[in-house]
C-alpha cells in the first residue's frame, strides 16, 4: 500500500522512486444507487500541457477518442462504460522518457459522459480515487481518495503530474467544474 494523500498535498514521484520511468494512473469510482434511467459513464482524460498549463496541440489531449499522445508518452487503456467491479475502472499509462520536452504538466481528469442530458453529477458518485502504480512490480506508490465534497459538478480535475527541476511530482487536486468536458478543455486552452 502506497502513501495516502489528502487534497492539496504534493509528493515527489521520480525523485523518491529512482528508476521510475513508467507509471500507471489508475482511476476508480462507484455510483450511488439511484433510479435515473441511465447508466453512469465516467471518462478519464489526460491534458498534456506546457509550463503555463495550456495544451498546445489537440493531439496532446488523451481520452477515449484519442488513446495515445503523438510522442507515445501517454496512453489511455480504453473506455469503461459502466464502472462495474472493484479496482481501477480506467487507466492512463505515462512513459516519462517518451514525453515531448514541451510537456511539463499532465492534468488527469474525470468527466461524466452526457451528464446534463442524463441529469447526472459527481454528487451521485462515491469512493472515487486515483492511484499511481509502478508497472515494474505492480506496487502502489500513492493513492488519493477524492471524498464526497462534490454536488452539482460534472467534471473533476483529479490530480496533476508536473515537472520540477527535471523530476516529476504529483499534486492531489480534486477540484470540481460545472460544464463537463467542454469546461475542462477551455481551462486547458483547447477550443471546443
Amino acid at each position: 500500500m502506497g502513501i495516502v494523500l489528502s487534497k492539496g498535498q504534493r509528493i515527489d514521484l521520480t525523485k523518491t522512486n529512482p528508476g521510475l520511468t513508467k507509471a500507471i494512473i489508475g482511476l476508480g469510482w462507484d455510483t450511488n444507487k439511484y433510479n435515473g434511467g441511465h447508466d453512469f459513464d465516467l471518462d478519464a482524460s489526460a491534458f498534456l500541457a506546457d509550463a503555463n498549463g495550456k495544451v498546445i496541440n489537440d493531439l496532446d489531449f488523451v481520452f477515449y477518442n484519442n488513446l495515445k499522445s503523438p510522442d507515445g508518452g501517454v496512453e489511455h487503456t480504453g473506455d469503461n462504460r459502466t464502472g462495474e467491479g472493484d479496482g481501477d475502472d480506467e487507466q492512463i499509462i505515462i512513459n516519462f522518457p517518451k514525453l515531448s520536452p514541451h510537456i511539463e504538466r499532465i492534468g488527469i481528469t474525470v468527466t461524466i459522459h452526457e451528464a446534463e442530458a442524463r441529469n447526472q453529477n459527481f454528487g451521485q458518485v462515491s469512493n472515487a480515487f486515483v492511484r499511481v502504480v509502478n508497472p515494474e512490480d505492480n506496487q502502489e506508490i500513492l493513492r488519493f481518495d477524492l471524498g464526497e465534497d462534490f454536488s452539482v459538478e460534472t467534471a473533476v480535475v483529479v490530480c496533476e503530474l508536473y515537472k520540477h527541476q527535471g523530476e516529476w511530482k504529483f499534486n492531489a487536486i480534486g477540484s470540481g467544474f460545472s460544464g463537463g468536458l467542454a469546461a475542462l478543455c477551455r481551462n486547458y486552452g483547447l477550443t471546443v
